[in-house]
C-alpha cells in the first residue's frame, strides 16, 4: 500500500472526538484504493482525490459517530448507500454494530462485498434492493435501531424511503449540505405520518484546502409504528413526495 499522509485525517476526526487506531487507520486506506481502483472501470464517484476522498466522504460520513453511541447488538442500515457512505466509515469506527448496505445497483454491491472482505468486516451485509421494495420484507421492516443516508433527495422522500426500517425508539439520520431548516419544516407532515418526529439537526464544517463545507445531520425519532402503505410502490417516493 502506498504511503499517505494521515494526519489531516487524524485532525478532522479530533473535531468529533473520533479516536482511531493503527488498524482502522489502514482500513480507511485500503478503502480508498479499492475506491480509485474500481472507479476506473465503473462510477462510483466523482471525487477521486485523495485530500478530497478523506474529507468529502470519510470525514463527512465519519461525522456521526461524535454524535451517536450505539450499544451492542445494536444495527444500522444504510439505505441507497453508493460506495458505501456512509455505512463502511461507521462499520469502521464501530466494529461491533450491525450494519446492512441497501442498494439498487448490483456492479455497486459487488464492489462493497469486495470491500468487506478485504478490510476484513465482520456482521456485515449487502442487500441488492430498492429501498420502496427491501421496506416491505418483514426481515427488514421496523428492525434497525439507526438507518441513515447520504443520498440525494428531498427529506420526504428520504423519511419514506428509510422510516420503515427503523424500530420503535430508532432514529434515521439523513446527511445533508447546507442550511435545511426549510426542508425540515416542508417534511414535517410526511414524517409525522411515517411515525416520527424530528429530533433536532446539528450543523458542521468541513474544510478542504480554500474550501468550507457546511453540512448538517437531521435526526428523525420514530415514535411509533409506519403505516403499512408506506412506502409507496417504487419511484412514486420521488414523484409524489408526501
Amino acid at each position: 500500500m502506498n504511503k499517505y499522509d494521515t494526519s489531516s485525517f487524524i485532525d478532522q476526526l479530533k473535531k468529533f472526538e473520533i479516536v482511531l487506531t493503527d488498524d482502522q487507520i489502514d482500513q480507511f486506506l485500503k478503502y480508498y484504493e479499492l475506491l480509485i481502483d474500481w472507479n476506473e472501470r465503473m462510477n462510483l464517484t466523482a471525487i477521486t482525490g485523495y485530500d478530497e476522498v478523506i474529507t468529502k466522504h470519510f470525514v463527512d460520513s465519519a461525522a456521526l459517530a461524535g454524535y451517536i453511541t450505539p450499544k451492542s447488538g445494536h444495527s444500522l442500515i444504510d439505505v441507497g448507500t453508493g460506495a458505501g457512505f456512509p455505512g463502511i466509515p461507521l462499520k469502521i469506527i464501530f466494529p461491533e454494530l450491525k450494519v446492512v448496505l441497501l442498494d439498487s445497483l448490483n456492479k455497486r454491491i459487488n464492489f462493497l462485498n469486495e470491500v468487506i472482505d478485504t478490510l476484513g468486516l465482520k456482521e456485515i451485509e449487502t442487500i441488492h434492493s430498492r429501498a420502496e421494495d427491501g421496506a416491505r420484507d418483514p426481515e427488514l421492516r421496523e428492525c434497525f435501531d439507526y438507518a441513515v443516508s447520504r443520498a440525494v433527495a428531498n427529506l420526504s422522500t428520504l423519511s419514506e424511503y428509510c422510516l420503515p426500517y427503523v424500530r420503535e425508539g430508532g432514529i434515521f439520520v439523513s446527511y445533508k449540505s447546507g442550511d435545511c431548516g426549510a426542508e425540515v419544516k416542508k417534511a414535517s407532515n410526511a414524517i409525522q405520518k411515517l411515525g416520527a418526529k424530528t429530533g433536532g439537526v446539528t450543523t458542521f464544517q468541513l474544510t478542504l484546502k480554500n474550501e468550507v463545507l457546511d453540512r448538517s445531520l437531521i435526526f428523525i425519532e420514530k415514535t411509533g409504528h409506519t403505516p403499512g402503505q408506506y412506502p409507496r410502490k417504487a419511484g412514486v417516493p420521488v414523484k409524489k413526495p408526501l
